[in-house]
């Protein structure tokens, strides 16, 4: 029997890591941010949490931003995963590249849907809200090669 692999998904913090955000990605095996860190200091409690993997966004442009990728791509339980934070500037066709899994932000709508094979998942913004729209994050659990999103909406 495979184990559960518990992935967190965030993006669009601003800045600002909620204490109800840190309790919700407590117990995964890897944090994924699909970009819009606002500050080192996010960026250090979520590895304070476990492994994290981090992309670039548009507002991440200061020097501690320096090192991080437009796009990451891992894999995690025999999935690939494809991170970055525009939707619109994927250069790549998940397709071709057998891409399983693209994570990205941006909107700060959260969004799971799968289009020609490939689980397409934003995990809203778990940062500052704006425009209306919840405060969220996402748990993927992947077992046995399948992959199972979930939007948490954190109550604020």
């Amino acid at each position: 029997m495979t184990a559960e692999q518990c992935v967190g998904v965030i993006s669009d913090t601003h800045g600002l890591l909620r204490d109800e955000v840190r309790s919700a990605l407590e117990g995964c095996d890897l944090i994924l941010h699909a970009g819009d860190i606002g500050s080192l200091e996010v960026l250090e409690a979520l590895k304070g949490i476990t492994h994290v993997v981090a992309v670039r966004g548009n507002v991440d442009r200061q020097r501690w931003s320096e090192g991080l990728n437009e796009t990451e791509e891992l894999q995690a339980d025999g999935k690939r995963i494809l991170i970055i934070h525009e939707l619109r500037r994927m250069k790549t066709d998940p397709v071709q590249s057998g891409i399983d899994i693209v994570v990205y932000g941006h909107s700060h709508q959260p969004d799971i849907r799968i289009t020609k094979g490939v689980l397409y998942l934003n995990p809203g913004s778990a940062g500052p809200r704006r425009f209306g729209l919840p405060v969220c994050l996402a748990l993927l659990r992947l077992k046995g090669g399948k992959a199972y999103p979930e939007i948490i909406e954190i109550t604020v």
